[in-house]
């Protein structure tokens, strides 16, 4: 019989106090930046946090329109979710969605001149959200920390999607 590594213990052991201390610190943290940010977004640009992401990748999307099941995939956002929120931006005229001539059942959604517009107007300000409650909190070393922290994070969330 042969004993585990201490690697392979680990995956097994429940978290410890201060382990547990330190992930409720995190998650804490990023939900009160998120709200705060979201709420900065919804003062001064009349968006939420999911209408930016989705006017985001519009934006850098080729001919500013996606496939709805790849903006889906893109932003992290299971299809429903998706369908019920571009509904919403559809109202207010931001999207607008259309057939997909090459797949059948197959929706496209495309950056509408107002939702550009609504995008533009917002991301100064967003940016400046993010400098203020994120970037100037931390020390350049600490910054770099954080997305070393991220892309770790990242990248072990990607290998537990794949087993």
């Amino acid at each position: 019989m042969t004993s585990a590594t201490p690697e392979r213990q680990r995956g097994r052991q429940l978290p410890t106090a201060e382990e547990l201390r330190i992930w409720r610190d995190f998650i804490e943290t990023t939900e009160a930046l998120s709200s705060q940010v979201g709420a900065r977004l919804q003062t001064d640009a009349a968006l939420s946090p999911g209408d930016y992401v989705v006017l985001l990748a519009l934006t850098e999307a080729q001919d500013r329109q996606l496939r709805s099941s790849a903006l889906a995939a893109h932003i992290g956002w299971e299809r429903s979710r998706l369908s019920h929120h571009l509904g919403r931006m559809e109202r207010r005229g931001l999207i607008r969605r259309q057939e997909c001539p090459t797949v059948p059942r197959g929706a496209e959604v495309l950056l509408t001149p107002a939702g550009a517009d609504a995008f533009r107007q917002a991301t100064v300000p967003h940016l400046r959200a993010i400098r203020e409650l994120f970037v100037d909190a931390l020390t350049a070393d600490q910054l770099r920390a954080a997305g070393e922290i991220a892309a770790a994070l990242r990248a072990h969330l990607a290998t537990r999607r794949e087993d």
